[in-house]
């Protein structure tokens, strides 16, 4: 799959398909802050890989939410939608070399949703049966652990044959480090600070947005939210913001008010956040959703830079 965007930038539409060659073709070069890449990222920096920008509908253009925060060549995964791990292969086969699959062993739930959490059993799995040996470290909200548990549950004769059987699997990749979480810092290690803020997902109980600071830079990952004032306080002129979004053109109803944030009321937490770049992403329209529609009205409230994600695209903050 080639990555291609759909850009804004400073208030000017520039809407139009841009498609790379595979990122493994063409030599290193220096990241270019909103612009996604189409060369391959050095491993000292901080970017964003955009493994699926998708939805509950089956698009094979668009694979099941999730995305990796790169620092320093550490990959953090935020959630695990359908196919996180084979997007992680391709990237890491166009030159990404922190998404090699038997390495990735950090990642964070924004919520338990199908469509964010259908590859927590590829992430837990295949990287395992591909070598890892450490692990999974996985932060999420309340009923995380059981959600686990039922997967170990699910698989445990798969896991019991490849440990025990020919293959002589290791003991430990399989496992999962559980941490339930609250709004505060989650996590820190020596690239990168953590922090999980509330917000607010339809009936779900808990759903949470994470703003990750790294290099001196701060990234902002809505989750799937209605308009919530925690976004705009965790932002406060962040240098990306990572935000869901469904387009007005589908018409307004009580799911999506209450799920969701269309692009109008996105266009106003964008001006009232001030981030340096704001990036699109899972977001809902019709069969085909319309991108320029939806720019046109995130516009009529935010003038800045604005991103529409595809598959595979790499920012830089």
């Amino acid at each position: 799959m080639k990555p291609s965007v759909l850009c804004w930038a400073l208030g000017v539409a520039m809407l139009g398909a841009a498609t790379a060659p595979g990122l493994g073709q063409v030599s290193p070069g220096r990241l270019q802050p909103g612009v996604p890449m189409q060369t391959v990222p050095s491993d000292h920096g901080v970017y964003v890989v955009f493994l699926g920008t998708g939805m509950p509908r089956p698009d094979p253009t668009r694979q099941g939410p999730s995305l990796a925060v790169v620092v320093n060549g550490t990959a953090y995964i935020v959630d695990a939608g359908t196919g996180v791990v084979r997007q992680a292969a391709a990237a890491f086969s166009r030159g990404i070399s922190a998404l090699q699959p038997n390495t990735l062993d950090i990642a964070f739930l924004t919520h338990l949703h199908s469509d964010h959490t259908l590859g927590l059993p590829d992430l837990i799995l295949t990287p395992w049966v591909m070598g890892r040996v450490t692990p999974l470290h996985l932060y999420g909200p309340t009923g995380t652990r059981a959600m686990v548990d039922g997967l170990e549950h699910a698989y445990a004769e798969d896991i019991d044959l490849r440990i025990n059987g020919l293959e002589h699997s290791s003991k430990t990749g399989h496992q999962v480090d559980v941490h339930e979480v609250r709004p505060g810092v989650v996590y820190q290690d020596s690239n990168v600070k953590v922090t999980a803020f509330a917000v607010q997902h339809g009936s779900w109980k808990e759903a949470l947005g994470y703003r990750f600071d790294a290099d001196g830079k701060s990234i902002v990952i809505s989750g799937d939210t209605r308009p919530t004032e925690s976004v705009v306080q965790a932002c406060n002129g962040c240098d990306l913001l990572i935000h869901e979004v469904y387009s007005l053109e589908r018409g307004e109803n009580a799911y999506f008010s209450s799920f969701h944030t269309s692009a109008v009321e996105l266009g106003d937490i964008a001006a009232r956040a001030r981030p340096r770049l704001l990036v699109i992403t899972h977001y809902v329209g019709g069969v085909k959703p319309n991108p320029a529609q939806m720019l046109q009205e995130v516009k009529q409230k935010f003038s800045g830079p604005t991103v529409i994600a595809n598959d595979l695209d790499v920012i830089a903050p």
